[in-house]
């Protein structure tokens, strides 16, 4: 990458995403070109990088017109060799009752997102979109250079606290032999510190062999110890048993969701990744069909619920994840949100 390149992109663009407050058209057009300029680095075809660009407008122009409190993270997505380009759109209301309808072109409800959702959906490789009256929409699209890949079976976002440049929470996944692991990270405090450590525990977990998730923390913590340290969990979940094992340090809280909504806590021991640590305990829980595993930081609280969801569980991690972050993340830190499911 060329200096001059990189430094024409927002900060975080290349690596978490960035988000954009999309209240007024001039908003909407600067995230346009900050999407432009995203997909030139990414290699991205001139055709699609027109086609994202439509998304994109489309999207944040709806946002300033009719959403109340719209926001819209803008972020590379990654398969393989190829690179994409993924937005993700959030608004407080007011909520759409019939999506399907709302995907036909020229249908629109009075404040709703519903022009322009026909061309954002034409445009986008993958789409996907979830709204309740009276708690708002969210809707997660991509743009590649060529087919789509399969939707993915986990993925997260996180949001730095207001003021902050960069957050110190992240998450990671993997996917490799017969072993699917997911890691959330919150670097101590927040800030340039708190980003730097969590950036280290993502770099050596993509790295580290295949492990059980005790083995893995361990490992993170035992690499963690010249950075601030970190409050971290790692997730293995496995097809095959149908279950989810588990291992934590610090305040990471981890749930497993039944189809149903009932939920069921999974265990996080006291410590810090890189500084303290009493123990590491690997848990096992079960995990039946269409259950979804939910991981987050401290930024996030607890007192989400399912049911008030019609739907959402069906839905894509992207989805679930913005959502659960809308409604139960706060300002007053850096906030992280994890979602992922078996297959």
């Amino acid at each position: 990458m060329s200096g001059g390149t990189v430094a024409s992109l927002p900060e975080g663009l290349l690596d978490g995403g960035l988000w954009f407050r999309v209240e007024a058209s001039s908003a909407a057009a600067a995230v346009r070109r900050s999407a432009e300029r995203l997909a030139t680095e990414l290699g991205m075809p001139e055709r699609r990088t027109a086609d994202l660009s439509i998304v994109v407008a489309e999207a944040a122009g709806n946002l300033a017109k009719h959403a109340d409190e719209g926001m819209l993270l803008l972020r590379p997505a990654r398969s393989g060799t190829e690179a994409g380009v993924e937005i993700i759109l959030i608004d407080k209301g007011p909520g759409m009752a019939d999506v399907l309808r709302s995907f036909g072109d020229g249908h629109s409800t009075a404040g709703t997102l519903g022009i322009g959702l026909g061309a954002i959906a034409r445009q986008a490789g993958w789409c996907d979109m979830h709204s309740v009256p009276g708690k708002g929409t969210v809707l997660a699209a991509q743009v590649w250079p060529t087919v789509p890949p399969e939707p993915v079976w986990a993925s997260g976002l996180t949001r730095p606290l207001t003021g902050e440049p960069v957050t110190g929470d992240g998450f990671a996944v993997r996917h490799t032999g017969e072993r699917r692991l997911v890691l959330v990270c919150d670097g101590l405090g927040h800030g340039r510190l708190a980003h730097a450590a969590t950036q280290e525990a993502v770099r050596v977990f993509g790295g580290l062999p295949e492990a059980p998730p005790a083995a893995v923390v361990d490992a993170l913590h035992r690499t963690l110890g010249h950075t601030r340290g970190a409050a971290l969990a790692v997730a293995e979940l496995d097809q095959e048993r149908g279950l989810v094992r588990y291992a934590g340090l610090g305040n990471i809280s981890g749930t497993v969701i039944a189809p149903d909504g009932a939920r069921r806590g999974m265990v996080s021991l006291p410590g810090i990744a890189g500084h303290q640590r009493r123990q590491i305990r690997e848990y096992e829980y079960p995990l039946a069909p269409g259950a979804v595993v939910l991981m987050h930081t401290d930024g996030v609280v607890d007192r989400w619920n399912a049911t008030d969801y019609p739907g959402l569980l069906g839905h894509s991690p992207q989805v679930i994840a913005a959502t659960v972050l809308r409604d139960a993340g706060t300002r007053r830190d850096d906030a992280g949100v994890l979602v992922a499911r078996l297959p």
